[in-house]
């Protein structure tokens, strides 16, 4: 194991030193072939966005846009400095695009106000404005005032960068003809800091980014002083000696808008609502392609639900989905061996996506080249390692999986269910489930749990676990995943959180990849995984008070998969009531807003499981 370990280090400063040398290679690239232009761009009101266009330097030939808005800076911002990359990936930017870079409103050298995922205001012939109406004139301006364009445009973002550019898409500039939403949020009470309305007590620290105001324009950070500031460097102690959630105030007062809205705004109201992009994704009419990553901790559930929806509101779209085996925005860059927590699943995948699939639906869109007719679907098997193209997503051939819980920890596949057995575990606010394996420091937002060991679960009394026979024949999970349950609460709130494990077996190889001894031999890596907070069951908008010890349903939609368990592994169904500081902690007695609760909320409650709960797996809706 030493000689192991030694050998991956060996690899890894070798990767670092690469790509460093790729990076000063590409930036000696930029600064040769492209020039560098600054503009502030006015928008119907009268505001400017801070705006940076790389021209290349050759004007013998005409060039397509490609853009990138981000509320994250567009540094350099000096006009003799050049990036140390252009574009989606390093293929795009050795080939001839117009590169162009802008600070949303608000941010940074921008004029204006900033609005976390600013509401859409349908049409594009209002006063007022939106990310749509900012898009729309900035390419307008820029087809006006550039010169050496095709009169094409195509946008791309990641992450935060990724909503603006799937925000793009209602109402488009006719010369937007192709977008690719990355890693994109759609709806905040359902992604990045809310799962179906339960806090994502992780997200603690990124409040700073999102919540203040800066005064004027700058090209520094105005929020760096209002971090948290701790000396304890154990994340699940300090968040749970932070205690009820109103203790954060102390860290984030008035000032900090997002916080401020976040604590005001506990349920799915009009506020979230409007902010909700899925139900203005119609009429679209040029070609999108959206990406994402099958273990994205922070953006799972924007990508897979954009590209539901385009292809609901508009069955003639051009709509493309890819989803690999990613963490949060791993594919723009290529680190060699991709590795999530302790799980590898192949080499050079980032730099395959960038040549067979990125590059081609921009240069097809964008340039005309169509050397290549792109699968609807390109979905990563993260149980066999490989790609997998399909004509749509879910597909529509397959069929409905049924897991069932059944006696003595059996799962059952395709088998019958029991509502005359019961399971329980008490449930103790006080002493919540880790998300965990190892112990982590404070993290800014959650990403190695996506694959974690589930090992240290299944060993409380407070999860019930239920795995299959060892399997005879490999065995695949495809599509939309909904776990209904059936439950009582002895209290008048809980949380339900459902995963689904692959369970290696016993035998399994060592885990050569790492530089940590991880037991691989009945490794139960974690699929898939999801929460639902109790109270909101029947409805978002209006949460509703368990009644005490009655039977009742609770329906958790899990994000998609695409997972084979090889032969010998077994499939593991985990159910418990908290995870603990991933989320945060239900108090378990039901209160108007659990971002208010007292210590004295939080109780101890036993939770049952009926035998007639399951879980469907395969094209549901």
């Amino acid at each position: 194991m030493r000689l192991q370990n030694r050998n991956y280090r060996l690899l890894l400063i070798f990767t670092i030193f690469y790509s460093v040398l790729t990076a000063q290679s590409n930036k000696s690239f930029i600064e040769e072939n492209y020039s560098k232009l600054i503009f502030d761009i006015p928008m119907r009101d009268g505001k400017t966005l801070h705006t940076i266009v790389y021209l290349p330097k050759d004007r013998s030939k005409v060039y397509p846009i490609l853009m990138n808005r981000t509320c994250y800076s567009i540094a350099p911002y000096e006009a003799d400095k050049f990036p140390n990359n252009l574009g989606p990936n390093q293929y795009l930017m050795r080939e001839g695009y117009i590169f162009v870079y802008q600070d949303v409103r608000g941010r940074y050298m921008s004029e204006g106000d900033f609005t976390n995922m600013s509401p859409n205001i349908p049409g594009n012939d209002h006063n007022t404005t939106d990310e749509s109406s900012d898009t729309y004139d900035t390419i307008d301006w820029l087809l006006k005032n550039l010169k050496g364009h095709n009169g094409k445009v195509g946008m791309w973002g990641i992450s935060y960068p990724g909503f603006y550019a799937a925000a793009a898409i209602p109402d488009a500039h006719p010369a937007l003809v192709a977008s690719s939403p990355q890693a994109p949020i759609s709806d905040f009470f359902f992604d990045d800091f809310h799962h179906n309305g339960a806090f994502l007590q992780s997200y603690l620290f990124a409040f700073p980014v999102f919540g203040y105001q800066k005064k004027e324009k700058t090209t520094k950070s105005w929020y760096s002083d209002k971090f948290i500031k701790t000396d304890n460097k154990d994340g699940f102690d300090f968040n749970l000696k932070l205690g009820s959630l109103k203790n954060v105030d102390k860290y984030y007062g008035a000032d900090n808008l997002f916080w401020r809205e976040t604590v005001e705004h506990p349920n799915y109201d009009e506020f979230w609502q409007k902010r909700n992009l899925l139900p203005h994704l119609k009429n679209v009419k040029h070609a999108v392609m959206t990406v994402g990553g099958l273990f994205d901790a922070e953006d799972l559930y924007g990508p897979l639900n954009i590209y539901k929806n385009i292809e609901k509101n508009c069955p003639n779209a051009n709509n493309t989905i890819v989803m690999g085996p990613w963490s949060h925005g791993d594919w723009y860059r290529e680190n060699g061996k991709q590795i999530i927590n302790h799980i590898y699943f192949g080499d050079s995948i980032s730099s395959f996506y960038h040549r067979e699939i990125e590059k081609p639906f921009f240069d097809c869109q964008l340039k005309g080249e169509c050397d290549k007719k792109l699968a609807e679907a390109f979905i990563f098997d993260s149980g066999k390692l490989q790609w997998s193209e399909f004509t749509a997503w879910p597909p529509k051939e397959i069929g409905i999986i049924r897991l069932n819980i059944a006696e003595n920890g059996l799962l059952k596949i395709n088998g019958k269910q029991n509502a005359d057995i019961k399971f329980t575990y008490l449930s103790d606010p006080q002493n919540p489930i880790p998300y965990r394996s190892e112990t982590e420091g404070l993290v800014f937002t959650p990403r190695a749990y996506m694959t974690d060991d589930q090992r240290h679960c299944s060993k409380r009394s407070d999860v019930l676990t239920f795995q299959s026979e060892v399997l005879t024949e490999d065995f695949t999970l495809t599509g939309e995943i909904l776990a209904k349950l059936q439950v009582a609460v002895a209290g008048t709130d809980a949380d339900f959180i459902v995963k689904i494990i692959d369970v290696f077996p016993n035998d399994h190889k060592a885990f050569t990849h790492l530089t940590k001894d991880i037991k691989a031999g009945g490794y139960q890596m974690l699929v898939r995984s999801e929460i639902m907070r109790g109270r909101f069951r029947e409805s978002f908008e209006k949460p509703k008070a368990f009644e005490k010890n009655k039977k009742t349903a609770v329906h958790i939609t899990l994000q998609d998969l695409h997972h084979t368990f090889k032969k010998g592994h077994r499939v593991m169904i985990q159910v418990q009531s908290s995870w603990f500081p991933l989320f945060d902690r239900n108090p378990q007695s039901f209160v108007p807003n659990i971002y208010k609760a007292s210590e004295k909320d939080f109780k101890k409650a036993k939770i049952t499981i009926f035998g007639d709960s399951e879980i469907l797996i395969g094209k549901l809706k």
